[in-house]
């Protein structure tokens, strides 16, 4: 699966995309729910929690083990992807359509600090070797 052009990544493997509005939806890349397999269950942080770019956020667990997932930007919980919690699959087979929160951003300028897509390929290939 290619690399979508219009998201921007985090070296611990989010994707982001910027909404009009100056909200931002957070998911797993390709790569990362590659890496965990058959994805069992999804552990988002709370609607309302206010997150520093980094901070650990929450926990997706797969048949193979648990992976903890980062905040890429700074910002507010407004919104998580409920659905996950009965289709956690979803996101295995579409990663980029499977969000898993949404921010309302505290510093917008953070955008810049992420990778694009070409960035991001370098950095998933190397986690391979």
């Amino acid at each position: 699966m290619s690399t979508p052009a219009d998201l921007k990544y985090s070296e611990s493997h989010e994707w982001v995309r910027t909404e009009a509005d100056g909200t931002a939806t957070v998911g797993i890349t390709f790569h990362a729910q590659e890496q965990l397999g058959d994805i069992v269950f999804v552990q988002y942080p709370e609607v309302g929690r206010t997150l520093a770019q980094g901070e650990e956020c929450g926990v997706i667990e797969s048949v193979k083990g648990a992976a903890d997932i980062y905040s890429p930007l700074s910002g507010e919980v407004i919104a998580i992807n409920d659905a996950l919690e009965t289709a956690p699959q979803s996101i295995n087979e579409d990663p980029y359509e499977a969000w898993i929160f949404k921010l309302r951003l505290t510093d917008p300028g953070e955008v810049s600090k992420l990778l694009d897509a070409g960035a991001y390929e370098k950095i998933a290939a190397a986690d391979k070797d």
